[in-house]
């Protein structure tokens, strides 16, 4: 009889040698380029959002008082001895019960523990069980120390965060179950390819995190980004004005001027056909002029925060009347947007200019002071060493501002990427919102020097003359133009109890709407979606926490909300407007030569401008002079 074949043994899915010999790849083929890189980084670049000092000062004040408070400290060693025991008691009973231990509980929204395996296996159970109790006692000791300074707290407990996030056992390749199981799976090639990711970003990338959270290759601005169809027909050094076409046959008679944040481009407000709030807008009647601000290089580095409001919205408005003809508008600000609309309102209102009939304000802070977790970063420390680095250069890089936003998430916005990009080795996925967050603007060193000091240092622009601009003091409380204020629950850029408190500040009437979610989604949340709800209370009390308690809740979408309050300022219907039309010639399609970052076209010649057009007592309303008139 003859001898049966000898089956091929399958290849095992886990060899450790073959793990070993990717692993020692990473360190051959990859040592020498990762230091070059490091080093060319640490010579030079945007500086970190906190200086040293204003970190560790908290510190030592916390480690003084604590050494002043012996009874903290042995509460804080007998809530240790408490944890530990409660810890080994549970993983025995777990080890006998077969049931996972659960003696600390992630925060609601954390995705670093999802893997199944986090509660099924014994080693990876106690691991995240040890750090989710040692996290807690942590902060628990910092919350204990007495006479600690509410600021210097949030300090100490944020740049703790900081510590505990990056510490976390779903961080590291042999604490990670999905990292270990991908691994073993691909033999090791998904660490090669995340070494491949990390050399790649490192070498593209801007900041001190310079990871990708989005394909770069998925979008396009004028593509499927900012596509919704408009020319651009005004423009200076910091902004094109674009103006979009019309859906409609007639329009609301009164355009509607956008001003967008300038830390990032305005297309957070025209992310693709169905995310779009400036096509709504379009779609609802209305002629829209949208800001697209410049990226500023050094050249621009004298501009100011008064040359934003003069050579922005202030510009714009003058640049609206030659295009439509209407001197009266209504205006929309989003985020810093808002702020210096809020300004331009001040500071048109102490001119007895009324152009502006309504203000729409969108996350948009005019009281600095609850302003969250940013509030780390706002001490004279920190805003000395931004301004050091912005007089080197003449601006402050836009990957700073990102890498303090993202730290203010860290789990969501810096670790996950971090797991996914580098342990696990797999691209980032397309997100529309997170491409847009990567694709920040730079900020001219005299205007976010001034920004930073009179608004979030001292809060100034709440006080009665407590901000000059273009010579002239100005008021919130002096702005009547109605008002419809959009914030969300989330938001932890522009929190809403600071901007309700900014809102009641404005001497008009006044309608607040606090929509779901953050920064983002809570006001790019189209009607289609039907996502978050929206509060409502007609009512505006002193107190944001009543404001809270007595209002409505309401399903889907703000937007149509907003639709139903702006109808009534909108003037009238008249035939709908085509950009070039009027008397400023189209200088070049949207979304523009700045929004690409790229020089602006030459701007064709101005045709004769014509008469505005009258008020219903047939005077002609008085112009506020240009900005060229102002700063002679």
């Amino acid at each position: 009889m003859a001898d049966k074949p000898i089956k091929k043994q399958s290849t095992p899915d886990f060899e450790p040698n073959v793990v070993s010999r990717s692993l020692a790849r990473v360190g051959v083929h990859g040592g020498h380029l990762l230091k070059r890189s490091i080093m060319r980084r640490l010579r030079g670049g945007p500086p970190n959002p906190a200086s040293v000092g204003s970190m560790t000062k908290p510190f030592v004040t916390l480690t003084g008082k604590l050494a002043t408070q012996p009874d903290t400290l042995l509460f804080a060693q007998m809530r240790l001895l408490k944890d530990s025991s409660l810890f080994w008691s549970g993983i025995l009973a777990s080890g006998i019960g077969k049931k996972p231990l659960t003696v600390a509980e992630p925060e609601p929204g954390d995705g670093r523990f999802r893997d199944q395996a986090w509660n099924d296996v014994i080693a990876f159970n106690a691991l995240k069980q040890a750090y989710l109790l040692s996290t807690r006692w942590v902060m628990d000791t910092i919350d204990d120390v007495r006479d600690l300074d509410d600021h210097d707290r949030r300090k100490v407990r944020f740049f703790t965060s900081q510590m505990t996030d990056a510490l976390a056992p779903s961080n590291f390749i042999l604490s990670n179950p999905e990292v270990l199981r991908t691994t073993v799976k691909t033999r090791g090639k998904n660490l090669l390819r995340g070494l491949a990711n990390l050399l790649r970003d490192l070498d593209e990338g801007k900041g001190p995190m310079p990871f990708r959270m989005s394909d770069p290759d998925a979008f396009e601005v004028g593509d499927n980004l900012a596509n919704t169809p408009g020319d651009v027909v005004f423009q200076n050094d910091l902004m094109q004005l674009i103006q979009y076409r019309p859906t409609t046959e007639t329009v609301h008679r009164r355009p509607l001027l956008v001003i967008p944040p300038w830390i990032n481009k305005y297309y957070i407000l025209d992310l693709g056909e169905k995310k779009s709030f400036i096509r709504y807008w379009v779609e609802q009647g209305h002629t829209v002029f949208v800001v697209s601000w410049v990226n500023p290089g050094p050249e621009l580095a004298h501009k100011t925060f008064e040359d934003y409001m003069l050579e922005g919205p202030v510009a714009a408005m003058d640049a609206i009347e030659q295009a439509t003809g209407e001197r009266e508008i209504n205006t929309v600000g989003y985020c810093i947007g808002g702020t210096l609309l809020g300004c331009t309102l001040a500071w048109l209102a102490a001119r007895g200019d009324d152009r502006v009939k309504s203000a729409t304000f969108l996350n948009s802070m005019m009281d600095f002071s609850e302003v969250g977790d940013l509030e780390v970063f706002i001490d004279e420390d920190s805003i000395a060493k931004i301004e050091k680095a912005m007089n080197k250069q003449g601006y402050l890089e836009g990957a700073s501002m990102a890498t303090a936003f993202n730290m203010l998430r860290a789990n969501s916005l810096i670790w996950s990427f971090f797991v996914n990009n580098y342990l696990l080795g797999r691209d980032t996925a397309p997100f529309d919102l997170l491409y847009w967050n990567s694709d920040a603007t730079r900020m001219p060193a005299a205007m976010h020097s001034f920004y930073l000091r009179n608004m979030y240092l001292n809060n100034r622009l709440r006080e009665p003359g407590g901000i000059t601009l273009a010579g002239t003091p100005i008021d919130l409380r002096k702005v009547k133009a109605p008002a419809y204020f959009a914030s969300a629950i989330e938001d932890h850029i522009a929190p809403w109890i600071s901007c309700y408190k900014g809102a009641r500040n404005l001497g008009g009437p006044l309608r607040f709407v606090l929509g779901g979610s953050g920064h983002i989604a809570g006001i790019i949340n189209p009607p289609e979606k039907k996502k978050y709800g929206y509060r409502l209370n007609e009512d505006n009390p002193a107190n944001p926490e009543e404001w809270l308690k007595g209002a409505e809740q309401f399903e889907g979408s703000w937007w149509p909300d907003w639709v139903a309050w702006a109808e009534q300022f909108g003037g009238g219907e008249v035939k709908a407007r085509i950009p070039g039309e009027g008397n400023l010639p189209v200088i070049e399609p949207a979304p523009g030569a700045y929004l690409r970052n790229e020089p602006a076209p030459p701007s064709p010649a101005v045709r004769k401008r014509r008469q505005p057009q009258r008020g219903k007592s047939g005077s002609a309303k008085q112009k506020t002079p240009s900005p060229e008139k102002v700063t002679q």
